[in-house]
């Protein structure tokens, strides 16, 4: 592998020299700078970025931290992230802080410690008092409270989303309709499940029945059981996301009752797995993807615009109506 050692020899100038060229940094005469350059063409030298980034203390590196990078929601995130990063000229790394060896709080000090330029935090898995500490790493942080004062934070509406999810049920004739939240430490399973509460508190002919989930698939597949043992007669159900939706369907299926004849049933999110699983699936698509390449935008311009100050930014959600609770589409 070719070194800046190599280009000073058959340039005739001393490694310094070719580094100052290449970070353009410092003073190198016109005639030096060109013949460095040509000698570098010739060579077909790349210089090693890392190298690069811990003489500048920077790196061109963004980090994402997920929670868990099994559930389709971070990949689609991480998609619409990457092509923005590229596009700059930066390269993206991702962290997941679900089932590392390491406590999360330590795997984040030592992405922030690698000259990571800027971080884009998808997790709730992370101390509040930590990212405190790091508040002057440029940051944007996805569906999570903070105070945190020059950090961008971008969330999607999730009452009004659970809201829309609970009115859909009722309109298509369910009248007991259940709830699976997510773990309560995370911002958007409380938002999910407010929203679910303010539609049935204001319908006297309706009552609360909700089970905690994990936002995975056997949460989803545990929770219904536990719903059914207790009200065996749920003709509706909202799922706090789409993974819990799939593991609610997949054991209605094994218990022999019918999605959406006997259960109607709707998730959150919008991932890609409800459009290709069976009975397809009711869902509140959040726009992943462009969710991804807006903190992606955000943060660089944050990196670009040091003195920024905090922003809010709150996206819609949309209804999309499936095979899991499409019961109008069965009389016709």
């Amino acid at each position: 592998m070719k070194t800046i050692r190599d280009v000073a020899k058959n340039a005739g100038v001393s490694p310094a020299t070719v580094s100052r060229v290449l970070n353009n940094k410092g003073y190198v005469s016109e005639e030096k700078k060109k013949r460095i350059e040509k000698v570098i063409q010739e060579m077909g030298f790349e210089p090693n970025q890392v190298a690069r980034g811990l003489a500048k203390k920077t790196s061109n590196t963004l980090a994402l931290i997920v929670s868990d990078i099994t559930n389709p929601f971070f990949p689609e995130l991480a998609k619409g992230a990457e092509y923005i990063a590229r596009s700059h000229g930066y390269s993206l790394l991702l962290g997941n802080t679900k089932g590392v060896d390491n406590e999360s709080n330590d795997y984040i000090k030592i992405l922030m410690n690698k000259y990571i330029d800027g971080v884009i935090i998808a997790t709730h898995d992370i101390d509040s008092q930590l990212l405190e500490k790091h508040r002057e790493t440029p940051m944007v942080i996805l569906e999570m409270e903070n105070e945190i004062e020059n950090a961008c934070t971008i969330k999607v509406d999730n009452i009004q989303g659970s809201v829309t999810a609970t009115e859909h049920l009722i309109s298509v004739g369910c009248k007991k309709i259940a709830h699976i939240y997510g773990p309560l430490y995370d911002q958007t399973a409380k938002e999910r499940l407010k929203g679910y509460q303010e539609v049935i508190r204001a319908h006297d002919e309706y009552k609360e029945l909700t089970v905690p989930g994990d936002f995975t698939i056997d949460g989803g597949i545990s929770a219904v059981r536990e719903l059914l043992d207790e009200h065996p007669d749920i003709d509706g159900l909202f799922a706090g996301n789409d993974l819990m939706a799939v593991g609610v369907i997949k054991e209605l299926s094994r218990l022999k009752i019918r999605v959406p004849e006997d259960i109607a049933v709707c998730g959150f999110d919008g991932i890609y797995l409800t459009k290709v699983f069976s009975p397809e699936i009711t869902t509140i698509e959040q726009p992943i993807y462009e969710m991804g390449e807006l903190a992606a935008e955000k943060l660089i311009d944050r990196i670009k615009n040091p003195h920024l100050n905090s922003e809010h930014i709150e996206l819609k959600t949309k209804l999309v109506i499936r095979q899991s609770s499409n019961r109008n589409k069965l009389s016709l």
